[in-house]
């Protein structure tokens, strides 16, 4: 694989913001997606940063190990698994084109969804983060978008914050979610030919800079008020599933 000075300048961006965004702003992943995908063709983009993404969820496990709710996790991992089987089935089979405006309209219409939750459950009398229907369509997202382009934190963020979850749980419980996740899906990308000895190198020599931006991470972490950390979260999310859209 030969890999342009651009390309690289990239990568190495990318891996800052990758460790960043696993122990610090978990949705500022989208845009790692789409930076990559811009100088990369889209599938071969996936290969690269899969094992990119599980480096900085190591990190992550190691800083938030104590900061993990199980129970989100238990009761969502079964749909993801479902969702993970669909993406890898209609992976090869749509453009990509395509396929990032069918992840951004989730995105956006997943954040409109948690923006109206309150209004919604008033009016239906019920509550969506107990509601098997909500936490299984968010299951189901979040593995088939994780599958098809790693596009997968905007979903996750709105339904961990739909759990009113604190900063510091929210970003270990993401980090082991994404984790799990991440491994489940080398074998399915490995079978499509989207990891290869020659990304995995690339992945090696960028180890030291993901663990760069993930201390940066986790040192910034502590700062962000909760408020402003949620804000921050949705507002990244969007802007994320609307660069998928336009460009």
């Amino acid at each position: 694989m030969h890999i342009t000075s651009l390309q690289l300048w990239v990568t190495v961006i990318s891996a800052i913001m990758v460790g960043f965004t696993k122990t610090g702003i978990p949705t500022l992943g989208i845009f790692v997606v789409a930076l990559m995908a811009a100088v990369f063709p889209a599938r071969e983009s996936v290969g690269i940063l899969t094992p990119m993404f599980i480096t900085g969820d190591i990190i992550a496990i190691f800083y938030y190990r104590k900061a993990v709710v199980w129970k989100h996790l238990l009761v969502l991992l079964p749909w993801v698994l479902v969702g993970i089987g669909a993406g890898f089935g209609v992976l090869g089979k749509i453009g990509n084109e395509v396929l990032s405006v069918l992840i951004g309209t989730l995105v956006l219409l997943v954040i409109l969804l948690h923006l109206f939750k309150n209004r919604l459950e008033s009016t239906l009398n019920f509550s969506m983060a107990k509601s098997i229907a909500f936490n299984g369509g968010l299951g189901l997202l979040a593995g088939f978008t994780t599958m098809v382009g790693n596009a997968a934190g905007g979903i996750m963020s709105t339904y961990f914050l739909a759990k009113g979850i604190n900063k510091t749980a929210f970003v270990g419980t993401t980090a082991f979610f994404f984790f799990i996740v991440n491994l489940v899906k080398v074998p399915f990308t490995a079978y499509l030919g989207l990891v290869t000895p020659q990304s995995l190198q690339l992945n090696a020599w960028m180890i030291p800079i993901v663990l760069a931006g993930a201390v940066i991470g986790y040192k910034v972490l502590p700062f962000i008020p909760q408020k402003q950390f949620q804000a921050i979260v949705l507002i990244l999310a969007a802007l994320g599933g609307l660069n998928l859209i336009l460009f």
